[in-house]
């Protein structure tokens, strides 16, 4: 059996920010928010992304959307990858019916007709979980995992090879949040998809992921597969992390 290809790599990659907070004085200040991340990730690998708040997480994921400018480099062998928000309420445009939110893609896209793009929703809905009539719903008509649907819908409308998952699952409720996963784990199966897929939560990481990567103040301070790091890991930080998830190892 042959090796699956690389889909994602970042080699050295580093981001800083303006330092405003000490007003004119501190205009020649940066603070640096990634250090040298470097990784890869396979095709239909689930590979988690774990660290406390402000430690750097979201931000990797909009440097590999290209959302904010980096050091180092950033290579991907597959169509431009797509997000999934944490949430649900504030991702999708209230003034607008979800099934105009999710033919805004393949309009801008091109190459389709109305009715092409409006069979297109339909049978994303239904593949998400949901009545092919939500299309003719406001968000603000649906409930939080309804909503939730929508944004991974419009994620894949464009069949992106790789999906940035930020925090997916943690503006809802429990039951939910577990509907949500089993939803992304199928897609997974029956797409081929790749996932990033972040969060402070080592419980769902463990649940979700083949391989696991731990971040600690811009840096990644450990990696590997999820057993061996949740069980075998080298590094402190990773064990306080699962200490205080009530992880046993």
């Amino acid at each position: 059996m042959t090796d699956k290809k690389e889909i994602l790599r970042v080699s050295s990659l580093n981001v800083s920010f303006q330092d405003r907070s000490r007003g004119l004085f501190g205009k020649n200040n940066r603070i640096q928010v990634l250090k040298d991340v470097s990784f890869s990730m396979k095709e239909g690998e689930i590979l988690g992304l774990v660290g406390e708040s402000g430690s750097g997480k979201s931000t990797l994921a909009k440097a590999i959307l290209g959302l904010i400018p980096y050091e180092g480099e950033i290579s991907q062998t597959s169509s431009y990858p797509q997000m999934i928000f944490q949430d649900p309420y504030g991702s999708l445009n209230p003034a607008k019916k979800v099934g105009w939110i999710l033919e805004e893609p393949l309009r801008l896209k091109g190459g389709l007709d109305s009715a092409q793009r409006k069979q297109r929703v339909r049978e994303m809905l239904i593949r998400v979980g949901l009545d092919e009539s939500i299309a003719d719903r406001y968000p603000n008509q649906l409930s939080g995992g309804q909503r939730q649907r929508v944004c991974i819908a419009g994620a894949l409308m464009q069949e992106p090879a790789l999906l940035i998952a930020d925090e997916p699952v943690s503006a809802l409720d429990v039951t939910i949040q577990a509907q949500i996963l089993e939803l992304l784990k199928r897609l997974h199966k029956e797409m081929g998809l790749s996932i990033l897929f972040i969060s402070h939560d080592l419980r769902v990481v463990y649940q979700m992921c083949d391989n696991v990567m731990i971040m600690k103040g811009g840096q990644l301070v450990e990696q590997g597969p999820v057993e061996e790091v949740y069980f075998h890991h080298q590094n402190e930080y990773t064990a306080n992390l699962l200490k205080a998830a009530g992880i046993n190892y």
